[in-house]
Parts: structure tokens; sequence; C-alpha cells
């Protein structure tokens, strides 16, 4: 799937991710079909829930001046150098994200679907489904590029290479650890360096004071399986080790139940054989996801779910599309929701 995010922002969409990177791209429908919060609780009162906060990305104070011309290594080979960032196409949500935090949200002219933020959603799409339009970008006149590894069809980022726009692919990123690596280098790119170190020391001290929220002591670390729906496109995957919620999920605190079974593929189909196998205290899902295949309750009905200890237990965590799986400078905001999400015990306790 190319994270590409239906996972929301391209989940990263994750991305954003092998075998998600892949289905992504063959379900339009995953993602950028509306406004959402930056997370949120599964409508069941027995599930976790989180009061939604606004879908707003928080730039730095004072628009950064780029020192340009610069010249970066792409991740797919060349060296392109940069002469203007007035006229900015982040071709992921992700990416996007970065680009408005370090104060050059100005300069975007265009969006990915899946850059559903507020600041974004006046901005002309240039996506077809997750397919990049190479003439609707090059319409833009745009002055810099930004795309992922998994951006494609790869004929349309020919083309916009072959027109002599300046294009810098970035690998995606998978797990919380290349949060920092991500602004680093699009704030490279963009030749504001001073304003990448400031986003980076931000969203690194935010992302340290998330982790404040978990429990201590002998606390139990809850087992939570990341399950990937699209039920109108039949997808049920569940998530593994490099899935990108792995990172997430232990880096609040729970365990990765996926990821700790055995499961060494980023996502691999739903089986009950896998399900009871994994024995998550906790489901995560996207909130799309959830929606798509009938809320809680439907979840439930698919095999092998209602009968983990989650089901049982009707324990879910939901966090929006568009942000879990960007590894930005929102991610403090969806490591916060995990933290208090996954922590919460059922109705009556355990």
């Amino acid at each position: 799937m190319s994270q590409r995010q239906s996972v929301g922002g391209r989940i990263r969409l994750p991305r954003l991710v092998g075998a998600l990177v892949a289905l992504l791209a063959l379900t339009a429908a995953l993602t950028g079909c509306g406004p959402t919060g930056t997370a949120s609780g599964a409508s069941d009162a027995n599930t976790s829930s989180r009061p939604a906060t606004p879908d707003r990305v928080e730039p730095l104070a004072g628009t950064p001046r780029p020192r340009l011309p610069v010249t970066v290594r792409s991740a797919d080979g060349h060296d392109v150098t940069i002469g203007a960032t007035d006229r900015i196409v982040p071709l992921t949500g992700a990416l996007a994200e970065v680009v408005f935090g370090l104060g050059l949200g100005d300069h975007v002219v265009a969006r990915d679907i899946t850059a559903t933020f507020e600041q974004a959603r006046r901005l002309p799409v240039v996506t077809r489904a997750h397919d990049v339009s190479a003439e609707s970008v090059l319409s833009l006149k745009p002055t810099l590029v930004l795309a992922e590894t998994t951006t494609g069809p790869a004929e349309a980022v020919a083309q916009i290479r072959a027109a002599g726009v300046p294009l810098v692919v970035l690998e995606p990123a998978k797990k919380l650890a290349d949060v920092g690596t991500r602004i680093d280098k699009l704030a490279e790119a963009l030749g504001v360096r001073t304003a990448g170190n400031q986003l980076r020391e931000r969203t690194e001290q935010r992302l340290e004071a998330a982790k404040k929220g978990i429990p201590g002591g002998d606390a139990r670390k809850p087992r939570v399986a990341f399950l990937y729906l699209r039920g109108s496109a039949s997808v049920y995957l569940l998530g593994g080790a490099g899935s990108g919620a792995d990172s997430l999920v232990e880096a609040a605190g729970g365990v990765d139940a996926g990821k700790e079974s055995g499961l060494r593929k980023d996502f691999t189909p739903i089986t009950s054989e896998a399900l009871a196998k994994a024995a998550p205290d906790v489901i995560l899902v996207m909130s799309k996801g959830l929606d798509s295949v009938g809320g809680v309750d439907g979840l439930l009905k698919i095999p092998g779910v209602g009968q983990t200890p989650a089901g049982l237990d009707r324990r879910v965590a939901s966090v929006d599309d568009g942000v879990l799986l960007n590894f930005g400078p929102r991610t403090d905001a969806v490591l916060r929701s995990l933290v208090q999400q996954i922590h919460r015990q059922p109705q009556g306790g355990k």
C-alpha cells in the first residue's frame, strides 16, 4: 500500500511500508475524504476515547528566510540543486506537515489527497487517488517538488523531473526515530537549517513530554494489535514488525502484539489463528478504517477479533488516518493519544 497514506497522512501511510504501500495505491477511498481531527477515540462507550483536537499543524513563529541555492542528494540517486522555494509542491501529506511546521506553509501551492489538515485543505489537489498527475503539478509552475520513494507512478515523477523542476525524493519515515531525520532532510532541501533545528528540538521535547503519561512501576504493558481495515475494499491486515505502528505502540509503553507473536512482515492478512496468537489487550485502528467496517460492532464481527481479549472487553483505540503514521511534527499528539487510550482499563478494570 502506498502509504502513502491512506493511512491518512499517507500513512505515511506505514509509509509507507511494503504490502501496505501497494494496497493503499489500489484503494483511493482510503484517505483525504474530508476533515479529520488529530486523534479520535472509537465511538463505543466501552472503547478508549480522546477529545478531538483541531486538525492543524503548528508552525514555528515567524517565517524563515531560505538560504539558497542548496544542493542535496535525493533518495533516488540524483543530486538536486534548489534555487527557489516560493512555489512548493509536497506530494504526501507527511511531507506537507513538515513544510508547514517549518513556517513555509504560505509557499505551498498544491497538496496530495492525504494532506487533510486545516491549513492545506484550500490548496488544489494534484493526485488522482494516490497517483500523481504530472500535468497538474507542472501547471502550477512549482520551483520545488517533494516526493517519497513510494510516490508514483514512476512515469509521472520522471515527467516532472524532465521538465526541469527540482524534485527531491525522500525515504518514507517508518518509525519514531525517523522524525528528526525527516525534519533535518527537508529543512536542508528548503534552505532553512536553523528552522529545522528549532522544529526538531520542539518536536523531540514534545515527544518526551508525551511519554510522561506512561504508567510506571510494575504496571503490565498492554498488548496492542494494529489492524489496517478498509471494509469497502475487503482489506483486513494485521500489523507486524515494521508496520510503523509497532514503533509508536512501543514508545507509548505497550507491546506490539503482531510483532511479539512472530510476524516479521509489516502487514499480513488477518486470520483467526494469527489474532489468537497475538492475543491483544487493545486493538488499534485508524478512524476511517473503523468506520469502513461499521464501527466497533462491525469490527467485532471480523473473524477472530471478537474472541481476543481486546474484543471481549471492547478495548479499541482509534487515531485519525491523516496523522497516525506520518512521523512528523504532530506525532507527539499521536503518542499522547496512544498513551491515554492503550493504558485505559476496560469498564470494571482487570
